[in-house]
């Protein structure tokens, strides 16, 4: 699905998805991404959405965000919650969604101004 927004004062948008792809700023990214306003980690874990370590949120507690989308692929999937503790010491939030519901989520939230990271996994 293509993804069209009319004011993006230099911040990564997240222009279209796809099974297997999301294409930020009109490039295409495969593989596990962060996407951030002002930047972007690819590569973030090689994990799965059920393969999720704790290592892979203490990455994201480090970031300079308030809130975290994370998109689980197709369908939406919910870490366990043992593994969250590095987002709850961070007093960072979490939302858990299906990949397509959180590309769409980060657009309106950074659009906002909001300090949001979408973390996309892909099936």
């Amino acid at each position: 699905m293509k993804l069209k927004l009319a004011n993006t004062d230099g911040w990564n948008t997240i222009t279209a998805y796809g099974e297997g792809y999301v294409n930020v700023n009109g490039i295409r990214r495969q593989g596990n991404v962060v996407v951030l306003p002002d930047r972007l980690i690819d590569g973030w874990t090689q994990a799965g959405p059920g393969a999720l370590t704790v290592a892979d949120f203490e990455l994201l507690a480090g970031l300079d965000t308030e809130i975290f989308l994370l998109g689980t692929g197709s369908r939406q999937r919910f870490p366990g919650a043992h593994l969250l503790r590095p987002l709850i010491d961070a007093r960072k939030g979490l939302e858990t969604m299906d990949l397509p519901a959180a590309c769409r989520t980060y657009n309106v939230l950074a659009g906002e101004g909001r300090k949001v990271a979408a973390c996309l996994l892909f099936d």
